[in-house]
Formats: C-alpha cells, sequence, structure tokens
C-alpha cells in the first residue's frame, strides 16, 4: 500500500500556504518579515548572499582550545568595550559595519533593571530606546511569538535591519549586574540596498507585523484525507519511489506508529529518503520530528507531534524528478505505519538546494564535574548550503544541570567560531536549565523527564532568519559541560539545505544506535549513601548542592531535597539501621525561608514531635534529636509528611541532610 499511496496518483497536488518567492533588490523589515513565512524561501541559497554571525557575552578568556580557559563558564556581563555617551556610561554588545540585520536577540538575567539603545548608520540618537525585558520578550516592538519569554529565557525574532551599521548598548551596569546575551545578525556585501529601520517603519508595517505572528502560529495541515497504513515486518525495508518529469518537492508529511513498544520503534525505524539518486536524509522517526524518546506533542513552524502520536514535517523538500523513501524496521516486532504526504510542484533554479537531515549519537559520555568538558562534535559538512536547525534528545543520569557547555560555530574554515555561546539552554532560547515544557515556533522542550534534569530531555532549535550559509564547510561543536561526575547520552538531529553533493562526518549506516535500547521513564536514584528512594512523591525529589550556601552539609555538602510537596503529602525513603534495640534517631536538615513543616515516621510509627524547618536564611540546622524507637538491625522505611508551615514560610519544601542511630543505655 505504500508504493500504491505514491504511485497510484492518490498524492494531489496542492498548496500548504499561497506564498509568494521575494525578488525585491532591496532588503527591508517588510522583505524580513515575508521571508520568514516563506516555506520556499529556505530551499534557495539566499539572493543577496549574506553571512550569520553571532554577538555573545561568552568568557573573553576562551581564546583557543588548546589554552586553560576554552572551556570557561564567565559567561555573564561580557561586552565589546566601555564608553561614555556624554555623562552617561555604556557598555557594548555589538558593534558591527556594513548592510546587516539583526535577526534573533536572547537574554537573561536575574532581574531586568536598566535600557537597551539600538544605534543605527552612525547616528548619535539611537533608533530604540527601551527597558531591556521590554525590548526583548516584552511587547515594545512585537508581540508573540516574534518577542517571547520561555522557561525564562527571553527572544526577539523581529528583524532589525540597518544600511551602514549597528551599535547596541546596556546602562547601569552596575545596577543591572549579571547579564547574559545573544545576539544573531546577518551581514550582506557592500553595496547591498537595505532600508534602515525605524519606529515610523515599523509602525507602516504594523498589519504585517500581525500577519507574521499570526501565520507563524498556524498549524498549517495537510488536506483532509485518510492516511494510508501498512506494517512493516521485523528487520523489513519498505521503499517507495516518486517519479516526475519536471521538478517538484514534498511539501508536508504525516506519519504515525503503531508498535508493541512505541517508544522503541521512534527510535529503531529509520526513515531515509534519496533526491534523485542522492541519500540526504537518514534518521530515527522520533529524532527526525523533535519528539527524542517517545510520543511527546508539540509544535513547532517546521515540525510538530499531535496527542495521538501523529508526527508532523512542514519541511519543503524539493528534487528535480526522482525521489525515493524508505522506513527500516530495526525492532524485533512489526511496526504498522500510518502514512500521508503532499507533493507539489516546485519551480528549480540555479539557487536550489535538497534537503539534509543526518543523525549521531554518543551513549555513556563521561563528564568530570566540570573539568572534563569537551566539545561534542554535532556534524562537519563540506559543500555549499544553509543549516537551518537541529534537534537533541540526551539522556542524564544525574538530576544536576547538564548543560553549561556553549555552542561553537565554525564557517568556511574559520579558525575561532563565528558562533560562541553562553550555555546549551541558551542556545535553545531557554535559560536557568529550566525543565519545564515549552514550545514556540522556534524552538521547544517537548521533554524534561525529570526531577529536575534528570532523565531523559530534548530540545529542538528551528532557524528560519537566522539560518547560517556556508559557501566551503560547516561545523557545530557543542560543549559538553556537566557539573557533576557522571555519564550522558547524546543524539542529535541536525537540519541543513545544499546545493549538489554535501558531504558529512556522520556515516549513513545508523543501524546499531538506533537499534540500541531507550531509556524512559528513567528510575531516578540516590548517591548519598544510606538514602534509597521509595515513592514517587508529588513535586520532585532530588540531589541538592549546598556549596552556595557555606559549610556545614555532609555527605559532599548535598542534600536530599523535596519540592514541590503540599500538606498532606508523604516521601517514602529507605534508611538503615546498624544495630537492634531501642536507639535515639539524631537527623540534621535544611532550613530556609521556604521550608515546610514536617513530621517523621519509621516503618509506620511516629518519631518525635513535627519539625519546623523555617528559617530567615539558608542554614543547616545542626544536629536534632528527633526522637527514640526500638528496631532492628537493616533497612527501614522513614516517611516524611508535611504538615504545613511556619506563618512566614512562602513554601512547604523540605531538605535532609545526615541521620544516625544512636543507642539507648
Amino acid at each position: 500500500m505504500f508504493k500504491r499511496f505514491f504511485l497510484s496518483g492518490l498524492c494531489l497536488l496542492f498548496s500548504f500556504l499561497a506564498t509568494t518567492t521575494i525578488h525585491a533588490q532591496a532588503v527591508s523589515l517588510s522583505s524580513l518579515l515575508d521571508e520568514m513565512v516563506d516555506r520556499d524561501a529556505v530551499t534557495r541559497f539566499p539572493e543577496p548572499a549574506y553571512v550569520c554571525k553571532q554577538a555573545s557575552s561568552y568568557d573573553r578568556r576562551s581564546v583557543a582550545p588548546d589554552q586553560e580557559h576554552w572551556f570557561g563558564n564567565w559567561d555573564a556581563s561580557q561586552f565589546v568595550r566601555e564608553e561614555m555617551n556624554g555623562d552617561r556610561k555604556e557598555w557594548v554588545l555589538m558593534d558591527e559595519q556594513g548592510p546587516g540585520a539583526i535577526v534573533r536577540w536572547w537574554i537573561t538575567a536575574p532581574h531586568y533593571k536598566v535600557t537597551f539603545r539600538i544605534y543605527l548608520d552612525g547616528a548619535e540618537e539611537p533608533a530604540v530606546t527601551a527597558k531591556i525585558d521590554d525590548l526583548v520578550g516584552g511587547n515594545a516592538l512585537a508581540g508573540y511569538p516574534l518577542s517571547e519569554v520561555k522557561a525564562a529565557g527571553r527572544n526577539l525574532f523581529l528583524p532589525i535591519p540597518y544600511a551602514k551599521s549597528c551599535k547596541i548598548t546596556v546602562d547601569q551596569m552596575d545596577v543591572q549586574g549579571n547579564l547574559y546575551y545573544q545576539i544573531n545578525f546577518r551581514t550582506w556585501p557592500d553595496g547591498t540596498p537595505v532600508e534602515t529601520f525605524s519606529l515610523d517603519v515599523l509602525k507602516k508595517e504594523k498589519n504585517r507585523v500581525a500577519k507574521v505572528e499570526k501565520e507563524l502560529q498556524t498549524q498549517l495541515t495537510l488536506k483532509k484525507r485518510n492516511m494510508d497504513s501498512w506494517t512493516i515486518a521485523p528487520g523489513a525495508v519498505d521503499n517507495v519511489m516518486i517519479q516526475f518529469d519536471k521538478p517538484h518537492k514534498i511539501a508536508g508529511m504525516k506519519i504515525r506508529l503503531e508498535a508493541e513498544d512505541r517508544v522503541q520503534a521512534l527510535r529503531s525505524v529509520v526513515l531515509r529518503i534519496k533526491f534523485d539518486g542522492k541519500e540526504t536524509v537518514c534518521c530515527p522517526l522520533g529524532d527526525f520530528f523533535g519528539s527524542g524518546i517517545g510520543v511527546n506533542p508539540y509544535k513547532s513552524w517546521y515540525t510538530s507531534v499531535e496527542n495521538d502520536g501523529t508526527m508532523v514535517s512542514r519541511w519543503q523538500m524539493p528534487f528535480k524528478s526522482q525521489c525515493e523513501a524508505s522506513l527500516e524496521n530495526l525492532t524485533d516486532k512489526p511496526v504498522k505505519v500510518f502514512y500521508a504526504s503532499d507533493v507539489e510542484p516546485y519551480d528549480w533554479n540555479e539557487q536550489s538546494m535538497y534537503f539534509h537531515c543526518k543523525w549521531r549519537q554518543e551513549r555513556e559520555i563521561q563528564t568530570k564535574a566540570g573539568t572534563g568538558a569537551k566539545d561534542w562534535n554535532y556534524i562537519t559538512i563540506d559543500g555549499k548550503g544553509v543549516f537551518v536547525g537541529d534537534s537533541l534528545t540526551l539522556l542524564n543520569r544525574h538530576p544536576g544541570w547538564w548543560g553549561e557547555g556553549d555552542e561553537k560555530i565554525y564557517v568556511d574554515g574559520e579558525k575561532f567560531p563565528s558562533h560562541f555561546g553562553t550555555g546549551t539552554e541558551d542556545y535553545y532560547g531557554y535559560a536557568w536549565c529550566t525543565p519545564e515544557f515549552f514550545e514556540s515556533p522556534f524552538h521547544a522542550q517537548p521533554r524534561a523527564e525529570g526531577p529536575q534534569n534528570y532523565g531523559n530531555t530534548t530540545n529542538s532549535r528551528y532557524r528560519l532568519l537566522d539560518g547560517i550559509p556556508f559557501l566551503k564547510d560547516f561545523r557545530f561543536d557543542m560543549e559538553i559541560w556537566h557539573w557533576h561526575d557522571t555519564k550522558v547520552d547524546y543524539a542529535v538531529a541536525n537540519y541543513w539545505y545544499a546545493i549538489g553533493d554535501s558531504k558529512t562526518n556522520i556515516p549513513n549506516d545508523v543501524t546499531k544506535e538506533a537499534r540500541n535500547k531507550v531509556f524512559y521513564e528513567t528510575e531516578y536514584v540516590l548517591t548519598i549513601p544510606g538514602y534509597k528512594l521509595l515513592n514517587k512523591p508529588r513535586g520532585t525529589v532530588s540531589e541538592q548542592t549546598m556549596d552556595p550556601f557555606g559549610k556545614g552539609w555532609k555527605n559532599e555538602n548535598r542534600q536530599i531535597w523535596w519540592k514541590g510537596g503540599e500538606p498532606g503529602d508523604e516521601l517514602l525513603l529507605e534508611i538503615t539501621a546498624a544495630k537492634s534495640g531501642k536507639q535515639k534517631m539524631i537527623a540534621s536538615f535544611t532550613k530556609a525561608g521556604d521550608y515546610g513543616i514536617v513530621q517523621l515516621w519509621i516503618d509506620g510509627k511516629k518519631v518525635g514531635e513535627p519539625i519546623d524547618l523555617y528559617d530567615t536564611k539558608v542554614v543547616h540546622s545542626g544536629d536534632i534529636d528527633v526522637g527514640v524507637i526500638d528496631l532492628d538491625a537493616g533497612p527501614h522505611e522513614l516517611k516524611v509528611t508535611i504538615e504545613g508551615k511556619n506563618r512566614k514560610s512562602g513554601s512547604y519544601l523540605f531538605g535532609i541532610d545526615h541521620y544516625e542511630f544512636r543507642s539507648v543505655d
């Protein structure tokens, strides 16, 4: 049925959306907005050509891979320079010459108290003056999704073009303190006509801006018809050929799997596509569609996943005459496939590019509490094309933060990366390792398993105006910098377009890695000696380092931390008594302004009285005499119940450090 679906003419030709190819000579706010939602624009090498670079607050001590601070993490409040503007001191984030445009802006900070200024074409007065959180993530210039806040990261995607130069400054950094930023910008060759941005131009284009904001949120669907279905046997490959006498494109595609173990099938059923005889797509289905491990519903501009597991691609995939697709079932069980697609005519010219997607995985990458940081290569490409996004799926075996590392992107033989980031979550448009769901046309975190940053996480970034062209080669490294000594698994799907032939360092044979068993709904194991987690209470249970709060905690200055619980909730831990008899329980806890009142129980028996863990500061409780209980040697169940909170406390948090049993004479 797979073959009949394509060859019987059921692939009706129709348009996802009536779009207009941009032919205007001058670059302007309107032309860039139109390009952003022109789904065909990404399939053609840009004309006029541009380069895409990034200004950021990366650690300026990072100067070369063989130098000491290449993996430095002093990534806040790093600027081009400081200067005086009259009696006002300003810190310069970006100062670029030539025709160009800001196409993506990301920031985060503990608070937002000061002002950004954007100076264009050498003007003494800024074209834009705004409080930093109003400008990026606020409503000063645009609304959602062109300006958005996602998981504590503030983003601005409204293009800001300029004819001659662009300088961005911030004031009062002594008041602001830390500020993390990334600014992606295009630069065109000298002489390229560009209409410089202004508030008057923005006002004139307000209807176009509103239209683009609406269009970016519109979930385009395939023409209503039933999906074809068939079953692929274990180890089988199902091939199909699309043949035309003139250029066409795959304009959209839907796939849903049914399998005994669908989570494993999404990793072990591999999508391969050849265009005009050249294989350019080789990727497990779940990774290709940005779902990662399992079915994780979300929406973006290029891909989405629906609640029933239907995965949708809106990548435009042109070809001259022939397209051959296959699904390879690497599982040991049959898999049922439901499929629908759109194939449309395409105007092929010398700028047209083939769509590519390649995937790689490495398991159990050793990290060493920061000192073992390394640059992990997403992909290296030889050829001419445009990099347009990636989807990262990883497994973290520790609840601590895994993504302190920075992206480093080298274009056309660069010795120093033209994109040097400030943290993995910053690259993906969020901040502060926030493990919450978010979705957007531009980026998504459809899965963050937890507790905290433990388990499986999927992060995706889809590039519209911030796609990165390359003429000869492209290399993307992501720094792996974990706060703890543990092992992590990284798997990434890379998306790009290329003219003619394009070669990568990723082999086409991904069978071994795609067949490997995936780990999902992983069991979180406490590593603090003497404790075992016995239940999954409301909220999250994890280990927290107490280094920022001074000394006093035992167990390598760590505690077991329960947050998100409410009165009546129970946490169950296995603890151990070394000997039998009547014993006094001695324990130490954390006290803070958002901690609750708890009662302890051992094997269902109440021990002592409720303990109030409120304090105005984060402090170690010291040893507390909890109570006396008669125990046999061996393991026992410690139950912690939340009884309430001090009237001054802000929440019901709980943290335990150390316990011991002392004999009662």
